[in-house]
């Protein structure tokens, strides 16, 4: 009998950055994938919605210049614009505005520090912008702790971890994944995307479509099929439907995987890490030179992203604040307000010239926070950690490499290289 040359795809479940970025790699090897998402369209929480003119991103993004996902995007040739976000901002302390050290120079002149904290931290940032090698047990509370005497050096350097990963968790997290953000941002800072991050799910996309991924929306991943051996030999669909996969590749969040996998085979993750955002457009900026601020006194961002990227028609302004939500619940109701007094004290008289206003009181940013406990990144599940075979796992949560999107980008590479690798696909 003539093999037929039909080749069993690899199922990848969901399409947001991590499953796009898997997708794409895996189509280039000459393998057929399908992509299954349970939501009508692709993206994730990268997906960016426009209104009157406007690119809102679900909070504030930033691409790391140089992360681990701007080196995949650039080795799968992905596209994008944006720009640097302007250094024209403050530190509030103590409810006073302070200029923002972003240079040596600055920490020199800025009236946050007094000369023995400029001192203090002038050396701080050298060893940050380096590169420290830290056990990564170590919690960043308590590196900050041993890092100065200073209380606001201490202050600053807490708020700098927060602006870095998004967690406001230090005693918890891990001080190496902290400091390694801090020490991108001080070496390559980041970008703002034009247009927003729907560029990057539009252009993985549209090379997965031209690689021959097929792409299955309103439609997910239920449960896994296994043989006699244990390996996964294919998905249950939500629409009934069985999908036989010479692969199976999960993203998504811990308990969404553990959904398909059965609960009971997912080792405890960390929690995830969230912010409450309130996303602001408006007709012109009042304050123009009001363009980025940070709070030492409680926990609070606020950046006017439009000042950088492309994501307003001309005169306007898009604006995002957050407040960095500490492990466990939040008042949502007193965030709005810690966030609608920040925007007043920055851009007084926004409300005249308002177009559109989203408050957003959990927003996820992270599936899991980076523990101290668990090792820092060498600790966190790899891609393969379920021990199952034909099966991997990618999203912000998985493998030794990154934070948010780099992690998320850098194990879907992972994962498709395992695949690739590992999987023997035959002609039946």
């Amino acid at each position: 009998m003539q093999p037929t040359n039909i080749q069993l795809p690899v199922v990848v479940a969901g399409g947001g950055l991590a499953g796009l970025t898997a997708a794409l790699y895996l189509a280039r090897t000459g393998q057929p994938v399908i992509v299954y998402e349970q939501a009508a369209s692709l993206g994730g929480r990268a997906r960016t919605q426009e209104k009157a003119g406007f690119h809102f991103n679900l909070g504030p993004h930033a691409l790391y210049r140089a992360g681990a996902g701007a080196q995949v995007l650039a080795e799968l040739g992905i596209a994008y614009t944006g720009q640097q976000p302007p250094k024209a901002g403050v530190a509030i302390y103590d409810d006073a505005n302070h200029p923002f050290p972003y240079t040596p120079l600055d920490v020199l002149t800025t009236s946050l520090f007094s000369w023995p904290e400029k001192a203090t931290f002038a050396l701080l940032a050298a060893r940050m912008g380096s590169g420290m090698r830290l056990d990564p047990t170590l919690s960043f509370a308590d590196w900050v702790a041993s890092a100065s005497s200073h209380q606001t050096v201490r202050d600053f350097l807490l708020a700098l971890g927060r602006v870095a990963t998004y967690a406001n968790d230090p005693q918890a997290t891990s001080a190496a994944a902290v400091l390694e953000q801090i020490r991108r941002s001080l070496s390559a800072n980041v970008l703002y995307l034009d247009g927003g991050w729907q560029g990057l799910v539009d252009g993985l996309h549209r090379a997965g479509t031209e690689a021959g991924v097929r792409f299955v929306t309103r439609n997910r991943v239920v449960a896994l099929r296994q043989d006699a051996f244990g390996r996964a030999t294919g998905v249950h669909l939500s629409n009934g439907q069985v999908q036989e996969a010479t692969a199976v590749l999960l993203t998504g969040s811990p308990q969404s995987v553990g959904e398909v996998v059965g609960l009971e085979r997912m080792p405890a993750t960390p929690p995830p890490v969230r912010v409450a955002v309130l996303d602001v457009a408006l007709r012109r900026l009042p304050d123009p030179t009001k363009l980025f601020a940070l709070s030492l006194d409680q926990p609070l961002y606020f950046s006017v992203h439009s000042a950088a990227a492309q994501l307003a028609p001309a005169d306007g302004a898009l604006i995002h604040l957050a407040k960095y939500l500490p492990t466990g619940e939040s008042d949502s109701e007193a965030d709005e307000k810690l966030l609608l007094a920040l925007l007043d004290r920055l851009q007084p008289g926004w409300q005249a010239e308002l177009v559109e206003r989203r408050f957003l009181p959990h927003l996820t940013v992270s599936n899991a926070l980076v523990a101290a406990a668990d090792g820092g990144l060498p600790g966190r599940i790899d891609v393969d950690g379920l021990g199952i075979p034909g099966l991997l796992m990618a999203g912000d949560w998985v493998g030794p490499q990154g934070m948010l999107a780099d992690a998320s980008l850098a194990s879907a590479a992972r994962a498709a290289q395992q695949i690739t690798e590992k999987t023997h696909i035959y002609a039946r």
